[in-house]
């Protein structure tokens, strides 16, 4: 029975937001059924740490009713207009509550996770996002659904309302009821740790036992993680020292002795070759779409039949989950940090980078991307470590053929792209472009007319098949230019198209091609060594015959034995360190596991290795250290 008190309407609220969250949290479960433990002892963990998230999120929430009812005049308490008020307060938090509930079974499905990083990340570009999602749903629906079934549930708790509304009492018996309101999110506040979710190893049951609302704001409170406070750590001399020997190769030798100076002299084998470079980022270009990799529905004809003719990495993995992520990688050539990719940081200029080196060299060094550049801070980076900018403001009318609300689409990028190069090439300059596409992520919408999937069908598969159709018209326009013999094109993806998994470190979600094409001066083959984004400068710079002095983390692939590759892969707080055969996983509250990594079936088994989670941690706490004391800006 409800106590009749002041405080009284509160459970109204409350009954609310557990039956929100419990249908959302149900919702989930279904869709992540099939990669669940099944069992009701499964099901009870999942629903008594969910219960509990629950409750600490409804009382961080409903804090400031709390506040009200403790403090405002008995007059105004009883007065009609407040009933109004709090009938109001009802109804905007059930449609908030059912609109929240379909997002995050949307965010669940892209993402296969509760709300996290990416969806503090997406409520600072509202126009993108909001475009997104009208671009993708069916809005005219979904929102006056919403709205009747808000409706629906006010009128059925509208009278329990008014009841519960009806009690007043005296300050002093309000005291403790607002006590115990006050208490509760103060205590959760200090002592509550999002990692009480952890009730499995299956990460699907992690994600439903927290609360969408609850990791949202956890995820934007711990925007970047100091890593000295809260990973794993060796002493920092014993961590420069295994970094420095993980990072000797044939042709290269440090420049001091300096356990700290990470600094190498790279020299080539032969004489330097001076050729253009084409880097196509394209988006969400997974390796499992390609014939090579087992790709069965045939919706990458035109890579598939780039690849016999390329030098063709099978071995490649991304960095992370998101694009920034995949950009940071190839430019700087160093391991993800926990938190925020460093493009999105403030102060994330004047680095040593592939782009600014090469702007050293003469070339012409362009960051080409669909959309607007101040997404994801692209423009601040690329502008601060050697690039030139052309984004979407850059193109007039006539250079569109089809855009969304994330860019033009690919088919303008590269044609965009094949004149800045010519511009390039009639200036007497040799050029390297990043192209960084938009076409392969919701809403899938493209041109009509070029593929046999409609754009209408807003498929994933449409979206890479005409992803991959704008990629071989490109490789057929430039191969009429006369900068193409002397030209290297390579292709490869940010990140994958789906980055969950049953897992901590889903290894398979970071797999990603990697295609270097240059009939002239690249001879075609299979590179078998593991290897990562971080790697991408490193070995271009050697495919030609750079000399130079280096401060990258990754290393030349080409001059590494199959067994001996290594690839970096992250969440937004656990860090990967993958080999053959193993991984470390290093995260929050000094976390850090090994196992043994099958990769044929992608299974992940705990072992106990002193040896390679050391070697883990000190790749992570170096580049880390490094890039707080700024020892990886440009060398002067």
């Amino acid at each position: 029975m409800i106590s009749k008190n002041r405080f009284s309407f509160l459970y109204a609220f409350l009954a609310l937001f557990l039956a929100a969250s419990f249908i959302t949290r149900a919702a989930l479960t279904a869709y992540a059924w099939p990669e669940l433990e099944h069992g009701l002892l499964a099901l009870a963990k999942i629903c008594a740490a969910g219960c509990f998230f629950d409750l600490v999120t409804f009382f961080y929430a409903a804090l400031p009713l709390g506040l009200w009812a403790l403090l405002v005049p008995s007059r105004l308490y009883t007065a009609r207009w407040h009933r109004y008020f709090i009938h109001a307060l009802f109804f905007a938090a059930v449609y908030l509550l059912a609109f929240n509930g379909a997002a995050e079974y949307f965010f669940f499905y892209e993402f296969g996770v509760r709300f996290n990083f990416i969806a503090v990340d997406y409520l600072v570009y509202t126009n993108e996002v909001w475009g997104n999602i009208r671009e993708s749903y069916n809005l005219w629906v979904i929102l006056p659904g919403l709205f009747v079934l808000s409706a629906a549930v006010f009128a059925l708790v509208r009278k329990k309302l008014d009841a519960a509304l009806k009690y007043d009492s005296l300050f002093k018996r309000r005291l403790v009821p607002a006590a115990f309101m006050l208490a509760v999110p103060v205590l959760s506040f200090l002592f509550v740790e999002p990692g009480w979710s952890r009730i499995s190893k299956n990460e699907y049951a992690n994600e439903l036992a927290s609360n969408g609302i609850y990791s949202f704001f956890s995820a934007f409170r711990n925007n970047e993680l100091p890593f000295e406070k809260f990973y794993a750590s060796i002493d920092p001399d014993g961590a420069f020292e295994k970094l420095r020997a993980a990072l000797k190769e044939p042709g290269s030798g440090f420049l001091s002795a300096d356990a700290r100076d990470i600094r190498r002299k790279i020299k080539p084998s032969g004489p330097e070759k001076r050729l253009n470079i084409v880097l196509i980022m394209e988006e969400s270009l997974s390796a499992g779409y390609l014939k090579a990799f087992g790709g069965t529905r045939g919706i990458t004809p035109n890579v598939d039949a780039l690849a016999p003719k390329s030098l063709f990495f099978k071995r490649f993995y991304a960095t992370g989950t998101r694009t920034v992520r995949g950009l940071e990688a190839i430019n700087l050539s160093m391991p993800p940090l926990p938190g925020a990719s460093i493009v999105k940081r403030p102060d994330n200029g004047g680095f040593f980078s592939w782009g600014r080196l090469m702007r050293d060299r003469g070339y012409d060094v362009k960051y080409v991307y669909a959309g607007y550049g101040y997404f994801d801070n692209m423009n601040a980076f690329f502008s601060g470590n050697g690039f030139d900018i052309v984004d979407r403001a850059d193109f007039e009318k006539s250079e569109i053929i089809f855009a969304n609300i994330w860019g033009v689409s690919d088919e303008d990028l590269f044609n965009k792209a094949l004149k800045e190069a010519d511009k390039s090439y009639r200036a007497g300059k040799p050029f390297f472009s990043l192209l960084m596409t938009t076409s392969n992520h919701r809403p899938f919408t493209y041109p009509e007319g070029r593929i046999d999937i409609p754009p209408s069908s807003k498929s994933r598969s449409g979206a890479i098949k005409y992803a991959d159709y704008a990629i071989g018209k490109f490789i057929k326009d430039s191969s009429a230019r006369p900068w193409f013999k002397n030209t290297v094109f390579i292709i490869t993806a940010d990140h994958c198209a789906n980055s969950a998994g049953k897992t901590e470190m889903p290894v398979r979600n970071y797999h990603i091609p990697m295609l270097v094409y240059s009939p002239a001066h690249i001879k075609a083959g299979v590179v078998g060594a593991l290897a990562g984004q971080i790697d991408m400068a490193p070995t271009m710079l050697g495919l030609l015959n750079f000399s130079y002095e280096t401060l990258f983390l990754g290393r030349d692939v080409l001059k590494v034995s199959r067994a001996g590759g290594r690839a970096f892969v992250s969440t937004y707080q656990k860090l990967g360190y993958l080999k053959d055969g193993e991984l470390a996983v290093l995260g929050p509250k000094k976390y850090l596991k090994a196992y043994a990594w099958d990769e044929a079936a992608q299974a992940l088994t705990e072992k106990s290795d002193a040896e390679l989670e050391n070697e883990a941690v000190a790749f992570y706490q170096s580049a880390n250290y490094i890039y707080k004391n700024r020892l990886n800006r440009a060398v002067p």
